[in-house]
């Protein structure tokens, strides 16, 4: 089962994709901004980070590249409301941007995608 770090400031859009996704079968891992997400990456074998972008103290931009930056074999998912990021080149960095809906059909297409592309560089890399 793969477990998913959702970064997420909104307490409610944080508890509807922590049910969403455990529907599906993953485990979910809850922060609720940046620095608790950085926590999290050290406390916990995280397979895929689904991440807003604008959240307090420190944003997603910023976060992603610490996450990367400890961790480069974890893919990160930005998901924001806002797709005027999408031009930013630090976006760049992320696996998927998915401009968020009421419907997370997309999202989790995109986390299906990604954690099977980490699973096959798993494998061709013999680990």
């Amino acid at each position: 089962m793969a477990t998913i770090l959702v970064v997420e400031d909104d307490a409610s859009q944080r508890q509807i994709y922590s049910e969403e996704l455990a529907a599906d079968g993953y485990q979910v891992i809850l922060a609720e901004n940046g620095k608790d997400a950085l926590a999290r990456i050290q406390d916990s074998p995280i397979d895929l980070v689904i991440m807003d972008i604008r959240m307090p103290q420190m944003d997603g931009m910023e976060t992603m590249g610490k996450v990367l930056g400890r961790r480069n074999d974890i893919p990160v998912i930005l998901h924001t409301a806002y797709a005027s990021y999408k031009d930013n080149f630090l976006s760049w960095a992320a696996e998927a941007y998915v401009v968020k809906r009421s419907d997370l059909t997309e999202l989790k297409a995109k986390v299906r995608q990604a954690l099977d592309r980490r699973a096959k560089s798993t494998i061709s890399k013999g680990r």
